[in-house]
């Protein structure tokens, strides 16, 4: 299953990123490749958790990104 990410640059140096689809699921890395390795760990953990509470894991839904000026 693929989750899309928001991703954000830290204030600090490298990245950090959310799964909208999945509330509270958080990734970070010094640069992109790091995130992105994160962001499959932590994916993967958040969905075992549900699993573990016998939830089903969240289908991804639309997201639009808009950039308003």
């Amino acid at each position: 299953m693929e989750y899309v990410l928001v991703i954000h640059r830290a204030e600090e140096g490298g990245y950090w990123a959310e799964v909208p689809a999945l509330p509270g699921c958080f990734a970070q890395g010094e640069t992109l490749e790091e995130l992105l390795e994160d962001a499959r760990g932590a994916i993967e953990a958040h969905l075992e958790a549900l699993r573990e509470d016998g939830q089903a894991a969240p289908e991804e839904t639309m997201i639009a990104t808009v950039r308003v000026a």
